[in-house]
């Protein structure tokens, strides 16, 4: 089995990379194979959400880096960190073209301090090497909250709130080309408007003039096995984008 094929069945698609129903019209999403040179992003709408991202005069808009990941670590603005055992700040490249951003930890990243390390972690490993993508090799991994919501619960609006700034500096000193938001919560963090995934797959949105782009959080497919090819439509989509942006 080749490196391809074996990265397809973990992601549970099978050996052949083919999307296993047409795109609809109209849809951004390219299919499998993608061609050698992609030149365009071509055929979505760049939308704006009606909520602006909210700005900040906090002293958290002027740290670096070091600064930043200690203040993540020493944060008490909500009640996630009466339970929490450590902080999870982020992993990656510091000035990755890619930013994914996920939810939230879980058990497993609360225990090590590392997003994405359990089984959804292994997952989005799999996901990012299905478009020849590495983490820590120009990526970099996120929460919309940074420290885990008691029995893995989704944020509530006052925890992303508080953890918002934190996830704005770290947008600001990566300043990637594009985002992906894995999964409902990091989209409304990220976009400041209600977003539902199923409407909001296959379209571009804007943050500050970064391009995003929605797809379902690694937890959730791995509790809806059906939607990984709509992931993997995703992954698509997101190749095609990134290679319009870099060309």
């Amino acid at each position: 089995m080749s490196r391809r094929d074996a990265l397809l069945c973990e992601m549970g698609l099978g050996p052949l990379w083919k999307l296993r129903t047409p795109p609809a019209a109209g849809t951004a999403l390219a299919p499998e194979p993608l061609p050698a040179a992609l030149a365009e992003v071509g055929g979505a709408e760049l939308l704006t959400p009606p909520l602006g991202a909210p700005g900040g005069d906090s002293p958290i808009a002027a740290m670096d880096w070091p600064q930043l990941e200690a203040a993540i670590r020493d944060c008490r603005l909500c009640a996630l960190c009466r339970e929490r055992k450590q902080a999870v700040p982020g992993v990656g490249d510091r000035q990755a073209d890619w930013l994914f951003v996920g939810e939230g930890p879980g058990a497993e990243e609360d225990q090590r301090g590392e997003p994405f390390v359990g089984q959804a972690g292994k997952l989005l490993d799999a996901m990012l090497a299905a478009i020849d993508l590495k983490r820590g090799e120009n990526v970099y991994i996120a929460n919309a909250v940074k420290c885990r919501p008691p029995q893995n619960r989704t944020p509530e609006p006052d925890e992303t709130a508080a953890c918002w700034p934190y996830l704005e500096r770290q947008i600001a000193l990566l300043q990637p080309r594009l985002i992906v938001a894995l999964g409902r919560p990091a989209a409304q963090t990220l976009l400041q408007t209600e977003v539902k995934i199923g409407a909001a797959r296959g379209r571009l949105f804007d943050y500050r003039g970064i391009p995003v782009i929605v797809t379902y959080h690694p937890a959730y497919l791995l509790r809806n096995l059906t939607d990984k090819a709509k992931a993997w439509e995703d992954l698509l989509f997101a190749r095609r984008t990134m290679a319009g942006l870099i060309s």
